[in-house]
């Protein structure tokens, strides 16, 4: 029998965890930021209130919207949309200053709201405008963020779990803020399901006037110029996708792909060493370092579907897959897969199906 005394047991996250700071135990409720540009909310902050709304009621408090922007009708009716949605209040931060995105008095002004009305957890989209916020808010507070979610919940002592994809999205990692607040956490859009609207719903709004001074930013918004390209992909909201992968073994034969895609009326994408190949622009990969996607219908041709893909493709309807490897990863989640070529299946997929769909018969599929 050795005499060498065991290793100590690693110290569990309980143990961790010290008394939160006094000045910290005030912090209560779930808040949402809401991204509007160009007078449009974007629909990953009305998924995050579905999100938000699961969270307030197991902690039993409130979930608040937070609007920001330049006085008028757009912001007072993104916060009556937020009702619809979940929010039971909406924190209403209007300034002409504020009358579009720049980091600096968003940052400012967001840091003011929490200062004055204290949130235990903020979340926000993991979109270019949500991304860069974020970032700043949260160093401004100097408490912790989790980008880029994949999982939200709430712990039996009220702390925020939340987990995301790491080591090149090999594992799922859980990541608490334990000592600080606000628990910050951002989310890619499409990775949560969007909620039920419900007609009718009303809340309360709280207006907040922030202390800015124009002369004290340094960026200036001289034009807008939209981005005519942005429009070409619309993966993460399309009902029917088409993606393929390295099983498609060329460029050339990635047009089978898009031909399927046309008749289909869907939109389509690839994995991410499609991308680094050229094949396919960065807008279109589809997983973890790309697009997130919640189709009816998801076709997968010739990928093997490793964590990184799955991540960005398990919220769909319908998986099909196709690969000539039978132990291909993406089969232990697909709902339906088919063990052959895709080279040779999908130009008799595309001629079935125009033979068989009308115009008006993609929405019935889509349906």
């Amino acid at each position: 029998m050795s005499d060498k005394p065991a290793a100590p047991a690693a110290p569990s996250r309980a143990s961790m965890k010290k008394e939160l700071p006094e000045h910290f135990r005030g912090y209560k409720h779930v808040w949402v930021f809401i991204e509007i540009e160009r007078g449009a909310v974007h629909p990953v902050s009305f998924e995050l209130l579905g999100e938000g709304r699961k969270l307030a009621d197991k902690l039993g408090v409130e979930l608040a919207s937070v609007i920001v922007g330049a006085p008028g009708g757009a912001t007072r009716q993104a916060a009556q949309e937020t009702f619809a949605y979940g929010a039971d209040l909406a924190y209403l931060v209007e300034d002409e200053i504020l009358s579009d995105y720049r980091n600096e008095p968003y940052s400012q002004a967001m840091t003011q709201l929490v200062n004055a009305h204290k949130p235990e957890i903020l979340l926000l989209g993991a979109t270019t405008l949500g991304r860069d916020l974020a970032g700043s808010v949260a160093t401004t507070l100097l408490t912790g963020l989790t980008a880029d979610c994949t999982e939200l919940a709430v712990d039996a002592d009220g702390s925020l779990a939340a987990t995301r994809p790491t080591f090149g999205g090999s594992l799922l990692c859980t990541i608490y803020t334990l000592n600080y607040r606000p628990q910050m956490a951002t989310v890619r859009p499409r990775v949560m399901a969007m909620p039920e609207r419900l007609e009718g719903r009303q809340g309360r709004i709280i207006e907040f006037k922030p202390d800015l001074d124009e002369d004290k930013i340094l960026t200036k918004i001289l034009k807008f110029i939209p981005d005519r390209d942005s429009a070409k992909s619309n993966l993460a909201y399309a009902d029917i996708v088409v993606a393929g992968g390295l099983g498609l073994q060329s460029a050339e034969n990635f047009q089978l792909v898009r031909n399927l895609a046309s008749v289909l009326g869907a939109e389509f994408g690839g994995s991410r060493p499609l991308v680094q190949k050229g094949w396919i622009g960065s807008d279109r990969q589809i997983g973890q370092t790309g697009k997130t996607i919640r189709p009816k219908l998801y076709i997968a041709a010739g990928i093997s579907g490793a964590i990184q893909h799955r991540v960005g493709v398990e919220g769909a309807d319908c998986i099909v897959a196709i690969n000539t490897d039978k132990d291909a990863p993406i089969f232990g989640f697909a709902h339906l897969g088919i063990v052959t070529d895709a080279i040779r299946l999908l130009p008799a997929l595309t001629e079935a199906f125009r033979k068989r769909l009308s115009p008006h018969g993609r929405d019935r599929l889509a349906g």
